[in-house]
C-alpha cells in the first residue's frame, strides 16, 4: 500500500489511494517494482538521474542497465546529487530526479530538498528504504524520511507495493512540475523493490482534490486593469514565480505597456535583459538604490510571482507604504501572507499576463495611458547618481567585484552563471549581466553554501542535453562556500561537465564578516579560514590550484589584474574538463548597498554615512 503523509491532512494534498486488484492485474510485462521504477522514469522522459547508490536501494541501481534510456550521473555526496537535480531543473526546466538509498543518504538530502521547496524547484527524490518488516524496529539505516521531510516537502510517499509504484511515480513527477513547483518525496521499501508486479502504462493517477488554479477568475482582471489606469508611480516587482512560468517576454511587454520599471527579486535576474532600460536590478537588502527607491516610493506594486520575502521588504509595515498592491502568484497560500493586496490574482502567471495585458490596453483606449514621464525622471536620477560600485583594496589584492565584472564583460553570452551564498553571491547578482532567462541559479530562499558546484554540474549536464551549443558555465563562489561541497570535483572531471570556477578567495567568511564588522564591533568569531591577517603570512590549507589539479581540473591562481585577465582568457578557451581559478580578493570587501536585517529599506545605505532614500525630495 502507499502511506498518506500528515502533510495531506492540512495542505489538501491529494491522499494516494492504493489501486483494486481488478486495476493492477494486468496483460503487462512481469518484472521487479525496481525494474518498474527503471522503466516507469524512461517513460515518463526523464534522461538524467543524479544519485549515490547504497544497500537498501541496490535494486533499482542493479535495474539500471548499459542500455537504459536515462543517463546516471555519480555525485560523491547525496546533498549534492540533490543540488545537481536542482540546478539541472533550472537550467532546463525539466523536473531533477535522483536515486538515494536509506538513513543517511535520505538525511543528507533533506537540505536539498529544503532548498527547492523554498525556491519552487520540481524535483522528485528516490529514496531506499528498510523493508516493511522492519520498519519501526530502528534497522541498520532505517530513517524515517517522509516524517522527516513533510515540513518541507511539496508531497510524500512511502512506497510499499511494487504494483504501486509506476502509479506513485506518475503522480510525483506531475506534482512536482504541476502548480507551483517543488520537491516530492518516493521513499520506496525494498520489499517493494524486490516484489514482482505487472507493469502498464500510462498510469491512472489518484489525485483527487489537486487541481491547480491556473486561470484568473471573476473581475480580478478588470480590477487589476483599473489600478493601472490611476498609477503614475507602477512598479512591477518580479519573483521567482515569473521565471518557473517562463513569464519573461510577458513581463517585458506588461513593463512596456503600462510604462512600469521592473525590479527582480534574486532567483529573477535576467528574466528580462538587463539590456532593457526598464530593468532596475534586484531590490531589497542589497539591492540597487533605484530598485529599492522605486518600490518605497511607488503608488503601484505589482508582485508577479513573488512573496514579500523578509530580505526584500525589511521592516514589512514600512515596506511600499503608499502603494496599492496587486498580487498574482500560482499559490494562494502566498495571497495576503506578508502583506495584504488590493487585488488578488491566483494563477499562472503566464495565463495572467496573458489576459491582463488586452484588458490593460482596453482600459487605455478608453481613458489614455497615465503620464508616468516625472516618474521615470526620478528613477533615472537614482541609476545615474548610485551606480554598483566599490572600493579599491588596501593590502594589494584584487576588488572581488572587479573580478566579477571581468568575467562578465569577457564571456560568452549564453554563459548560465551559478553562485555560492556569500558576498559572491551578491556581487555576482549585482554586477553579471544578465540577458537570458534561465541564465542565473543560486540558492535563495534557503541560503545554501555548497550550492554552488553540484548545481553547476546540474546545469552543465542538462545544458549538453538540451541545446546543441552546450551553453558555458561559469561558477562564482567563495572559499567558503566551495569547501563545502568541492568534492564534487571528481563528478565534474569524470562525468565530462567542464564547468569552470572562479574562486574569490579572500580566506574568511565574507558575509558573516562584515556583519561582524558591521554590527558586532569588529569582533572576528570563527570567520578566518585561515591564520594569519596578512596575506602574505598566508598558507594555503588548502592549495586550491593543487586540490583542483589532484581532481584532474586545470588550476591557476591570480593575484594581480593582469594575472586575472589572462587566467579567464585560458578558462574561457578550455571546454574539455573543469577549470579552477584561485583569485586572491580582499578579505576586508563589502556589499554596497545594505540594509540592515529588519530595518525599513528608507534606511538603505549606499555607501557608509550615505542614505540616498533619507534625502528630502527624493519621493516628490
Amino acid at each position: 500500500m502507499v502511506l498518506p503523509t500528515p502533510l495531506q491532512a492540512f495542505s489538501g494534498m491529494p491522499k494516494a489511494s492504493a489501486t483494486t486488484e481488478k486495476q493492477t492485474i494486468v496483460d503487462g510485462e512481469k518484472m521487479t517494482g525496481a525494474e518498474a521504477l527503471v522503466r516507469s522514469l524512461e517513460d515518463l522522459g526523464v534522461k538524467d538521474v543524479f544519485g549515490v547508490p547504497g544497500g537498501a536501494i541496490l535494486p533499482v541501481y542493479d535495474s539500471i542497465k548499459d542500455d537504459t534510456k536515462f543517463r546516471f550521473v555519480l555525485m560523491r555526496h547525496e546533498q549534492a546529487a540533490g543540488h545537481a537535480a536542482e540546478g539541472y531543473a533550472l537550467t532546463t526546466g525539466q523536473v531533477g530526479v535522483c536515486i538515494v538509498t536509506s538513513g543517511p543518504g535520505a538525511t543528507n538530502m533533506i537540505t536539498p530538498i529544503a532548498d527547492a521547496n523554498m525556491d519552487s524547484i520540481p524535483m522528485v527524490v528516490i529514496t531506499g528504504q528498510v523493508g516493511v518488516n522492519a520498519i519501526g524496529t530502528d534497522a541498520f539505516q532505517e530513517a524515517d524520511i517522509v516524517g522527516a521531510t513533510y515540513p518541507v516537502v511539496k508531497h510524500s510517499y512511502l512506497v510499499t507495493r511494487a504494483q504501486d509504484i509506476p502509479r506513485v511515480l506518475a503522480e510525483a513527477h506531475y506534482i512536482a512540475r504541476s502548480g507551483r513547483p517543488g520537491p516530492v518525496v518516493v521513499d520506496v521499501t525494498k520489499t517493494a523493490q524486490t516484489g514482482e508486479m505487472y507493469y502498464s502504462w500510462p498510469q491512472r493517477m489518484i489525485l483527487p482534490g489537486y487541481n491547480p488554479t491556473t486561470k484568473a477568475h471573476g473581475r480580478v482582471l478588470s480590477d487589476a486593469a483599473k489600478l493601472f489606469e490611476q498609477s503614475y508611480r507602477p512598479v512591477l516587482y518580479v519573483g521567482g514565480g515569473a521565471v518557473r512560468s517562463d513569464a519573461g517576454e510577458l513581463v517585458e511587454e506588461l513593463a512596456e505597456v503600462t510604462g512600469a520599471p521592473i525590479v527582480t527579486t534574486l532567483p529573477a535576474r535576467g528574466i528580462v535583459p538587463d539590456s532593457d532600460p526598464k530593468v532596475l536590478g534586484m531590490l531589497g537588502m542589497h539591492g540597487t538604490i533605484a530598485a529599492t527607491g522605486a518600490v518605497q516610493r511607488c503608488d503601484l506594486l505589482v508582485a508577479i510571482g513573488a512573496r514579500f520575502d523578509d530580505r526584500v521588504t525589511g521592516k514589512l509595515d514600512a515596506f511600499a507604504p503608499g502603494a496599492r498592491v496587486i498580487h498574482i502568484d500560482i499559490d494562494p497560500a502566498e495571497i495576503g501572507k506578508n502583506r495584504q493586496p488590493d487585488v488578488p490574482i491566483v494563477g499562472d502567471v503566464a495565463t495572467v499576463l496573458k489576459d491582463l495585458i488586452p484588458e490593460i490596453k482596453r482600459e487605455q483606449a478608453v481613458h489614455g495611458k497615465p503620464d508616468t514621464s516625472h516618474w521615470w525622471d526620478v528613477i533615472n536620477k537614482w541609476r545615474e547618481e548610485y551606480p554598483i560600485t566599490w572600493d579599491e583594496p588596501t593590502d594589494g589584492s584584487l576588488a572581488p567585484q572587479w573580478v566579477v565584472k571581468q568575467l562578465s564583460d569577457m564571456a560568452d553570452p549564453n554563459t548560465v552563471w551559478v553562485s555560492g551564498v556569500g558576498q559572491h553571491q551578491m556581487w555576482a547578482t549585482q554586477i553579471i549581466e544578465f540577458n537570458k532567462p534561465h541564465s542565473w541559479l543560486s540558492s535563495g530562499g534557503l541560503g545554501t553554501m555548497g550550492f554552488g558546484l553540484p548545481a553547476a554540474i546540474g546545469a552543465r549536464v542538462g545544458s549538453a542535453r538540451e541545446f546543441d551549443d552546450k551553453k558555458p558555465v561559469w561558477l562564482i563562489d567563495g572559499d567558503g562556500s566551495f569547501q563545502m561541497t568541492s568534492e564534487e570535483l571528481a563528478a565534474a572531471f569524470l562525468d565530462h561537465a567542464p564547468v569552470k570556477i572562479a574562486l574569490l578567495n579572500n580566506s574568511v567568511y565574507g558575509m558573516v564578516r562584515q556583519w561582524q564588522t558591521l554590527f558586532y564591533n569588529h569582533h572576528y568569531s570563527a570567520t578566518n579560514l585561515l591564520d594569519g591577517e596578512n596575506m602574505s603570512d598566508i598558507v594555503d590549507v588548502p592549495d586550491f590550484v593543487k586540490l583542483a589539479e589532484a581532481y584532474g581540473c586545470v588550476g591557476m591562481r591570480a593575484f594581480t589584474k593582469d594575472e586575472a585577465i589572462e587566467c579567464i582568457k585560458k578558462a574561457n578557451e578550455i571546454n574539455d574538463r573543469p577549470v579552477l581559478i584561485d583569485f586572491r580578493v580582499w578579505k576586508d570587501a563589502m556589499v554596497w548597498p545594505m540594509v540592515a536585517a529588519g530595518d525599513s529599506n528608507d534606511n538603505v545605505t549606499y555607501m557608509p554615512g550615505v542614505k540616498p532614500l533619507q534625502r528630502a525630495g527624493e519621493n516628490e
